[in-house]
């Protein structure tokens, strides 16, 4: 089995981004508070989150979670075809966020990852 990545991204909108930067911390969008946790993607995950849950939307914005630094909870679980996905089973604080900004996709479509510094 291959290791777990030590990073995750979390797809929100602007308002949520917003939310973010004002508060230091996303508790959630309403389906993450439905299914009682926070969801995330790997980065071989997230271009399939982005088309298959956000198509057609504008403003997005990508955010890249530490993961280390939420410990223990952080669980990863299956879903999508049988694949393990990160789930944040607490609030996202603005402290285990290393970098984070507008999605943007490249000339061949691929996500443009948001880097820090």
């Amino acid at each position: 089995m291959s290791e777990t990545p030590q990073v995750a991204y979390k797809v929100l909108t602007a308002a949520q981004m917003a939310d973010l930067e004002a508060q230091a911390v996303f508790k959630g969008a309403p389906i993450d508070r439905a299914d009682g946790y926070i969801h995330l993607s790997t980065a071989a995950q997230l271009a399939e989150t982005v088309d298959k849950h956000f198509a057609g939307q504008d403003d997005l914005h990508i955010v890249t979670v530490d993961l280390a630094v939420l410990g223990d909870a952080v669980k990863w679980e299956a879903s999508r075809g049988g694949a393990l996905f990160p789930h944040i089973y607490a609030d996202l604080p603005l402290s285990a966020v290393l970098a984070y900004g507008p999605l943007h996709r490249d000339e061949t479509g691929a996500i443009v990852l948001p880097v820090a510094g």
